[in-house]
């Protein structure tokens, strides 16, 4: 047997020059880095992310400018996912759902922050190309008007920070005087009354609140002697807090009539403020409508969620092309011209193309037969309209009230 077969196996397999100092023995010492250990765990470090208890490599203790590097990276870094997501999301309906079930989801951009981006970049972007300055005639009564010099907020804030039950009632007092002064100055105005009552009520109320906070045996000294101190119209089974809430909400949204009067916009920016509150809150119940349309489909939830999820950034993407398509013809046409029509065409397009996309999603997603399809994507869209309606109603009336 030759010496070079009596060597160990593991020396013959070294690669590379003898080491200093090795030169006897013939075997070689490679000095290899230990591995990085969690700081968390102690476990070997084999990636950006511990793969024992999840913590990333890197904490926030860096330089800033890598800081920054790294957020604008997180933000705006989807690279390739762009075109692999947004041509399929307005092309081609239902891939981006049957692919992310199907399990293939690192190459497309995730369906909550598809929609997340999407719709707040759309409502912005419409919110910025709209104007309703003299376009929007809002027929408030002369009531309203009358009651747009009270500030209710200022009555509020100014009774809010009283140190002192004497201070909350001077306060309170000089509130209901000035009502009265607008009462006796409008006396023969329509619906005024009932509108410097609720106002009284709801000062009443908050005055009612402070003192309360400062001094609890003063306020139920003062309730004895005041009983009718808050007189707020009741629901039936409803909370105290309820009816107050209510009370306040509709004599602010009375009292910013006249201001939506003077500015429209007022109003525009209340609606696209509160449109994308009422799609967030109604995206959990289309999902919702979809596994009881389809509760026989065996499908999860969460299944009918990214359905949910990709129909809406849907909505969200050809809002804001059609914005984008209106923005582009006011500025680059002039009217009675082809490019005008043109441009009117392609909105007509992406307007029918809205429906056909959503049947087609539902098809494909679901695998049904046409008919059964077509009459569940019937149903779908007549019930998810209505309470879309009644969420955005709700929403915008509380946005209209709040400023």
């Amino acid at each position: 047997m030759s010496d070079t077969e009596t060597l160990p196996q593991q020396e013959l397999a070294t690669p590379g020059p003898l080491a200093a100092g090795d030169e006897t023995s013939g075997s070689v010492n490679i000095d290899v880095p230990s591995a990085a250990a969690c700081g968390n765990c102690g476990a070997p470090l084999l990636g950006p992310h511990c793969y024992a208890c999840g913590q990333p490599e890197k904490s926030l203790v860096r330089q800033f400018p890598e800081l920054i590097g790294d957020f604008f990276s997180t933000v705006f870094g989807l690279d390739s996912r762009i075109a692999r997501t947004f041509g399929p999301l307005l092309l081609n309906p239902g891939f981006l759902s049957n692919e992310y079930l199907a399990g293939r989801r690192v190459r497309y951009v995730s369906p909550v922050r598809l929609f997340v981006f999407l719709c707040l970049t759309a409502f912005f972007a419409a919110n910025l190309s709209s104007d309703w300055e003299g376009g929007l005639s809002i027929n408030s009564s002369t009531a309203a008007e009358a009651m747009a010099g009270l500030d209710l907020d200022q009555m509020e804030n100014t009774i809010e920070t009283a140190a002192s039950v004497e201070e909350v009632l001077r306060l309170r007092d000089l509130a209901l005087e000035e009502i009265a002064d607008v009462r006796r100055e409008s006396d023969d105005v329509s619906g005024l009354p009932e509108l410097t009552d609720g106002l009284e009520n709801v000062i009443r109320g908050h005055a009612s609140r402070r003192i309360a906070q400062l001094n609890p045996a003063a306020a139920e000294r003062l309730t004895e002697e005041d009983p009718v101190n808050i007189q707020l119209p009741q629901l039936e089974a409803a909370p105290s807090a309820l009816n107050a809430w209510l009370e306040r909400q509709g004599t602010r949204l009375t009292m910013n009539i006249a201001r939506i009067q003077q500015d429209p916009n007022l109003l525009k920016d209340a609606l696209f403020g509160a449109i994308p509150t009422a799609l967030f809150i109604m995206l959990p119940i289309f999902a919702l409508c979809l596994s009881l349309l389809y509760a026989f489909s065996r499908r999860l939830y969460m299944e009918h969620l990214i359905v949910a999820l990709h129909s809406h950034a849907f909505l969200s993407l050809t809002l804001l092309l059609s914005v984008l398509l209106i923005d582009l013809r006011a500025w680059l046409t002039g009217p009675d011209t082809l490019p005008h029509t043109l441009f009117n065409l392609a909105l007509l397009v992406l307007a029918f193309w809205v429906p056909a996309y959503l049947l087609l999603m539902q098809k494909r997603v679901y695998r049904q037969s046409w008919p059964v399809t077509t009459l569940k994507y019937s149903v779908l869209g007549v019930a998810y309209m209505i309470m879309l309606g009644i969420a955005t109603t709700i929403a915008g009336l509380v946005s209209v009230a709040s400023f």
